[in-house]
């Protein structure tokens, strides 16, 4: 193992904690400002990720302004404002590809608006359950996905040897995938018994739910990064790489807990 990098990692790792604490400890309106300033930065990686689909710019902005009124309106419960943001996003960015492609129809790409409206489903509409959790799931569902990918990444580092998808992912392990299952179901399963309502054996299983989520958004990213011949989604975290490559498993470990506590109110 590489020690400098490694330190650079946990250096960042712990830097980067800082903000999702501060989100906690507030909640309300500083949990929202965090939130919505997080999602325009990680749409403005994804965006940079599609270089060959035509996304520039303009897109970039146009993700910024629809990511603001989008968590707004699911901070004040509107459901029409939210599909008025989404339909309103989507329509911007298909008169974009109208205009373009009336100049130089050889060039454009009519993805271009399928990946814009693919952005705001992929991380604010994701992440605004985050505005819905109490402070005890929000602090299981950063967990649950920091030890998984702590968890697997060591594990799999020192140990792992059989790769569970190469298509995919070359460097994840049945090792490191284990390893991130077990620690995941510890800390579910500690919260759970200090914090929340529920038979012991609910927490273990939780926590091997949000483990196989974890895992399956780590698999997503991975395979659309090689599709798109990207290694990292940006450089703005050293060691981690971009912000995205930090929370491809919170992106769907939110949901999928959000779905979750509508069965059981796990910490209601």
């Amino acid at each position: 193992m590489d020690f400098s990098a490694n330190r650079t990692r946990v250096t960042t790792g712990l830097l980067l904690a800082v903000v999702p604490l501060l989100a906690i400890a507030m909640q309300g309106w500083t949990l929202f400002i965090i939130l919505t300033l997080f999602c325009i930065l990680a749409q403005w990686e994804f965006h940079g990720l599609f270089k060959t689909a035509g996304p520039g710019l303009f897109h970039k902005v146009l993700a910024a302004l629809c990511t603001l009124p989008l968590l707004l309106s699911f901070k004040l419960e509107s459901n029409t404002w939210v599909l008025l943001c989404l339909m309103g996003g989507f329509w911007a960015a298909g008169m974009a590809f109208l205009i373009r492609y009336s100049r130089n129809p050889e060039t454009t790409d009519f993805r271009t608006p399928m990946i814009f409206l693919c952005g705001l489903i992929y991380i604010p509409l994701n992440f605004h359950f985050f505005m819905n959790f109490n402070r005890a799931e929000l602090f299981l569902v950063l967990l649950a996905a920091v030890f998984t990918d702590t968890a697997a990444f060591y594990v799999g580092t020192a140990i792992g040897k059989r790769k569970i998808w190469p298509s995919v992912s070359p460097k994840k392990s049945w090792a490191g995938s284990l390893g991130g299952l077990a620690a995941c179901m510890l800390v579910t399963t500690i919260m759970g018994l200090s914090l929340g309502n529920g038979p012991v054996w609910a927490w273990p299983l939780l926590g091997a739910a949000l483990n196989i989520a974890a895992q399956m958004g780590d698999f997503f990213e991975s395979a659309l990064k090689r599709a798109l011949a990207v290694k990292d989604s940006g450089s703005i975290l050293p060691g981690h790489g971009g912000l995205l490559d930090r929370v491809d498993s919170l992106l769907l470990v939110v949901p999928v807990y959000a779905l979750l506590r509508t069965i059981h109110p796990f910490f209601g």
